[in-house]
């Protein structure tokens, strides 16, 4: 595969500026955007395979990640869902001017539907061709974690301003700060209104996850009730999903939303 290079694009104000690594392989539309999840990057298995894929079939691929991640500045610690869905739109805007296929993963797929409401509310919602979000974690930072966490640590993060949360994965803790608490609330879509992206829509869920379990995946389903909607549940995937097999659902679900 030939690699693409990282190119920088500069975001936030001067008091808050960073810059965000960006690899944009060109290739015909509609283009594809990789949102990838927390504590992600884009060079992991599911993003390179996508940008395989978009070399071999000559489709446009752009990933990037978020600051504090992979090759971006910044601290993880200072990262918000305000700050993350930020970056996602400055990306948004300078390399996909043309139709685009949003592909979410986990806390991705929130930052895709967020994006999509931005969109939406900017008279631009037929920028967006399609949405594939694998496990999208919507909320996950009030429904997925606060409500879990039990008062020691909630009292740790609001008192300390971070409590640092052991990986399932072997990896260095997540450290959940205060900040990605509070301002997650900003951005809650598990409310009484139903979310519309003006898309279709292709998830694709592990009944395994034990991130984000797939009841909190129909929940979303049920709210999407105006939009296209094609919910795939496999039934021994787990969060990740990136076996070849489940890579081989992605790129089919990418695929069937160009056609």
């Amino acid at each position: 595969m030939s690699e693409t290079t990282p190119e920088w694009l500069s975001v936030g104000d001067p008091s808050d500026a960073r810059r965000i690594a960006v690899r944009n392989r060109p290739g015909a539309e509609p283009r594809v955007l990789w949102l990838g999840g927390f504590m992600s990057d884009m060079k992991g298995t599911k993003a390179e395979a996508l940008d395989e894929w978009g070399e071999r079939a000559g489709r446009a691929v752009t990933r990037f990640d978020y600051s504090g991640h992979g090759e971006s500045e910044g601290q993880f610690v200072d990262g918000t869902i305000s700050r993350w869905l930020e970056e996602a739109e400055a990306v948004f805007e300078a390399y996909c001017p043309g139709p685009t296929i949003l592909i979410g993963s986990s806390m991705g797929g929130w930052i895709s539907l967020l994006l999509a409401q931005r969109l939406k509310a900017k008279g631009q919602a037929d920028r967006l061709a399609g949405m594939v979000l694998i496990a999208p974690a919507a909320d996950f930072t009030e429904t997925l974690m606060w409500a879990a966490f039990p008062d020691d640590v909630r009292e740790t993060i609001m008192t300390e301003g971070v409590w640092n949360r052991p990986s399932p994965y072997g990896e260095a803790p997540y450290p959940i700060t205060r900040a990605l608490i509070v301002d997650g609330r900003r951005h809650l879509l598990y409310t009484d209104q139903a979310i519309e992206t003006g898309c279709p829509v292709h998830i694709l869920q592990g009944v395994r996850d034990e991130d984000v379990p797939w009841t909190h995946v129909t929940d979303l389903v049920s709210r999407l009730a105006r939009d296209d909607v094609v919910l795939t549940l496999v039934k021994d995937g787990d969060h990740r999903l990136s076996r070849p097999q489940d890579i081989e659902r992605l790129i089919a679900a990418v695929e069937g939303i160009s056609e």
